[in-house]
């Protein structure tokens, strides 16, 4: 929506500013200064993507004691200034006389590639964060419709089971490169989780030392024992509420994997099914909100929020207890023993 008082920044022929101007009963800030053109890359991101960035001054700057109008980055790198933070001041207006001074903030706005290369080659400014690792986060809402709809694809193909879940992913994800909804290859290599990876790629070697030792035999053997005779009700429920307590101590991935070869043991030691086995240690590692470190959004959130380590004790083990008093009687409802 606009405002009265807004500034609106535009990019194109200097007449269809002016008629623009004209049609619309705007005025015009600044004078025509001719925008950079004419320079194709290989770089994977559009220079038609626009991108705002901050630029600071090191204290032995050019720039300094320049008026903004001087200093050419529009010229030479068709870059924009948007505004400058003075301490606790902002200047945002009538800023072409505006003489920068030691320890202003510049806010910047241009094309990713143009800020990736003033980065690069100027030294009379840093640009805080990385360009080319915000451009890649830019949304292409263009591409939204194709991707979901080859998210459905992907779920479709699992539920009928036409592929392994393994394959059907994989397909998914080269159709997500290859229809354009990922801007390259290298885009696709930085949305990879690999603390996950590397987490889980540890932790399936420590789940089958579990199970070569003897370890979850023996846990699941003292499980059997002690709540085996009481039925495989109670089984579940131990089985549940032992993967919960470890979600509170270790990632709820690693408590999955190590969990998964136990609750398989205990179930084929009762001669029951272990699917419900199965999906309590799922959904019970899935389900911790007690703590903020278990889960990636639990731990995403914190900051964000300013939350203590006591509001998740406060609010979220509540609802772990309430939801795991939930799951466990409606289990065996939808996969029998």
């Amino acid at each position: 929506m606009l405002h009265a008082q807004d500034i609106v920044y535009v990019y194109g022929e200097f007449e269809a500013v002016e008629a623009f101007a004209l049609a619309g009963q705007l005025s015009l800030l600044d004078a025509k200064v001719a925008e950079q053109t004419g320079v194709e890359s290989a770089d994977p991101y559009a220079s038609s993507e626009i991108g705002i960035a901050e630029l600071l001054l090191p204290p032995d700057s050019i720039l300094i004691g320049q008026r903004v109008k001087d200093i050419g980055l529009r010229e030479n790198y068709g870059i924009n200034i948007l505004g400058i933070r003075r301490k606790e001041d902002y200047k945002l207006h009538r800023l072409k006389d505006e003489k920068i001074r030691f320890g202003d903030a510049l806010l910047i706005q241009g094309s990713w590639k143009s800020i990736n290369r003033l980065s690069r080659e100027y030294n009379e400014v840093v640009v805080v964060g990385e360009p080319l690792e915000a451009a890649a986060s830019v949304p292409m809402s263009g591409k939204a419709p194709l991707a979901a709809a080859i998210m459905v694809l992907m779920v479709v193909l699992m539920i009928f089971e036409v592929f392994p879940a393994v394959v059907s992913v994989l397909i998914a994800a080269v159709l997500m490169i290859f229809t354009g909804c990922l801007r390259s290859m290298d885009a696709a290599y930085k949305t990879v989780n690999w603390e996950s990876i590397v987490l889980i790629g540890g932790m399936i070697p420590m789940s089958t030392a579990l199970e070569k030792t003897g370890a979850a035999t023996l846990l699941s053997t003292k499980l059997v024992e002690g709540l085996g005779s009481m039925g495989p009700m109670m089984l579940l429920a131990g089985i549940y509420f032992a993967t919960s307590v470890l979600t509170l101590f270790i990632s709820n991935t690693a408590c999955a994997v190590l969990f998964a070869p136990i609750a398989l043991a205990a179930a084929v030691g009762i001669d029951v099914s272990p699917v419900p086995f199965m999906f309590a240690v799922s959904i019970a590692a899935g389900m911790c909100f007690a703590v903020p470190f278990s889960t990636p959004p639990n731990a995403l959130v914190m900051t964000a929020g300013r939350y203590a380590f006591k509001d998740y004790v406060k609010l979220g083990l509540p609802v772990q207890l309430l939801l795991g008093a939930i799951i466990v009687p409606l289990l065996p409802l939808f996969f029998p023993f």
